[in-house]
């Protein structure tokens, strides 16, 4: 029995000390989980769907996520998100939502003004001016929504990569 009593004692003192709030800090979701979870983002989730994306972000990542809310699909002309949603449109709404997302983590803190390479392949501007940034003409208007794979930064419209 003291054998035994020693024995835990030392694992305990071998086994990294976590505190019950640095547990309840860690994210248990993936980004896709938390934006599938959000009414907010309702018409992205859609998307990621019919692109068949959603697998893929659900993935190990890690992936910082531009992620549009529902109003931000509205400002598109009419019919533009039912058009994307079609099984024909399916690579073209991939390479548009791939323009949302950074291979990485990274934080609001980490940001920094300049262009940055998006999962598409093309390039974004990243503009921060008086505590405003800005991706292309979308501004992010929350940031950090961690989760087990990535981040999600939130922006108040579509981005579109430029025409080739």
């Amino acid at each position: 029995m003291k054998m035994l009593a020693s024995f835990i004692a030392t694992a305990a003192l071998l086994l990294p000390a976590v505190s019950l709030a640095e547990e309840a800090d860690k994210p248990t979701q993936s980004v896709v989980a938390i934006a599938a979870g959000n009414e907010d983002f309702s018409t992205l989730v859609a998307a990621v769907k019919a692109a068949g994306l959603a697998e893929a972000l659900s993935g190990d990542g890690p992936f910082t996520i531009f992620a549009p809310t529902n109003a931000a699909f509205e400002k598109l002309p009419e019919g533009t998100v039912e058009t994307l949603l079609k099984p024909e449109n399916k690579e073209k709404l991939q390479g548009i939502l791939k323009y949302h997302v950074v291979s990485g983590k990274v934080m609001a803190a980490d940001v920094t003004a300049g262009e940055v390479e998006m999962l598409s392949g093309d390039k974004a501007t990243i503009k921060v001016a008086d505590g405003v940034v800005t991706i292309d003409k979308a501004k992010v208007v929350k940031t950090d929504i961690v989760g087990t794979n990535g981040v999600i930064h939130v922006i108040d419209s579509v981005i579109l990569p430029a025409k080739k």
